[in-house]
């Protein structure tokens, strides 16, 4: 018995071909399994450096968490990562666990089928370290043998001790997914976010990216899993020029960014405007001027997208 598998990976998933049935599988992503060296995000033995977007609170736009969405941000936006930020609290997964998984696991398994990095947040601000314990080891279990997989374990933590609360929390969530997954990268939030986010709106590259320095400064690794072009309350004016000044200062240190958000929520931050669906989002009609400069200056970098032909 021979099996043919054909992979034409340009923006369509790998198609398998067995005795004749066809069946959505993996896709490779970009620069294979990912690893840290130092202060450095190494793939296939070289530093590298994601670009992309995250989408918004699962409990509240879950319309644009599905295939068409990623296929849209991988293939318009040229993207190679997706953050998934499930909602915890505030109707999240602590009231609605079964829906809120179902949500997660949607996108992961698009993000596998199309080759796209996938970050898995815990989307919260306060410390449920029982109820993180037992997401991740579940989604390390289902799909940490995937190198797509990027954790982020606590999405900012605020007003929690770092000793006694915080370091706890990482050690006992960092077992949990270790115990399934030896490999994927996690990515761990702190109280000053070197978990980096930023609003260029309202912060600086003179100002708060000096942590930024600080961090690397200590071979400390920094990942910004969140940023806007508009100010912190995720709305007001489109800061431009302070965006420019952030994606050169990391560019030049190789730091990846995901921008916040890909919904429809009529705020300065969402890359839509507030008539588009999923079905829009690879429609630059729909975007709003944070979503054109953000696809803009994507579509321009070269992100690590692949062509090829497999035969087993």
């Amino acid at each position: 018995m021979s099996i043919v598998l054909l992979a034409v990976l340009l923006c369509s998933p790998l198609l398998f071909i067995y005795n004749g049935v066809a069946a959505l599988s993996a896709t490779a992503p970009a620069y294979g399994q990912l690893s840290v060296s130092g202060t450095k995000l190494m793939g296939n033995n070289k530093q590298v450096a994601l670009h992309g977007n995250s989408l918004f609170w699962s409990q509240w736009y879950p319309q644009f968490w599905n295939t068409t969405t990623l296929k849209a941000l991988k293939c318009t936006w040229n993207a190679n990562v997706v953050r998934a930020p499930m909602g915890v609290d505030q109707g999240g997964y602590l009231s609605d666990p079964n829906g809120q998984y179902k949500l997660v696991t949607t996108v992961i398994e698009a993000a596998i089928n199309l080759g796209l990095y996938v970050i898995v947040d815990w989307h919260v601000s306060a410390t449920y370290t029982d109820q993180a314990v037992a997401f991740f080891t579940k989604i390390s279990k289902a799909y940490g043998s995937y190198p797509h997989i990027i954790y982020e374990t606590y999405n900012e933590p605020l007003g929690v001790s770092w000793t006694g609360e915080l370091v706890p929390y990482h050690k006992k969530v960092i077992a949990a997914i270790r115990a399934n997954d030896k490999t994927n990268v996690i990515i761990l939030g702190t109280p000053s976010w070197y978990t980096f986010h930023f609003y260029a709106g309202t912060h600086t590259v003179s100002g708060l990216g000096a942590k930024v320095t600080a961090a690397l400064n200590k071979n400390l690794p920094i990942f910004v899993t969140e940023y806007g072009a508009c100010e912190a309350s995720g709305d007001g004016t489109i800061a431009t020029s302070s965006m420019n000044a952030w994606w050169t200062f990391l560019d030049g240190n190789k730091i990846s960014y995901v921008n916040w958000s890909v919904c429809n929520k009529g705020e300065s931050c969402s890359a839509l405007i507030t008539s588009a669906g999923a079905a829009n989002v690879a429609s630059s009609s729909y975007w709003t001027t944070s979503g054109k400069l953000i696809q803009a200056f994507y579509k321009q970098q070269s992100n690590g997208k692949l062509a090829k032909i497999r035969k087993i």
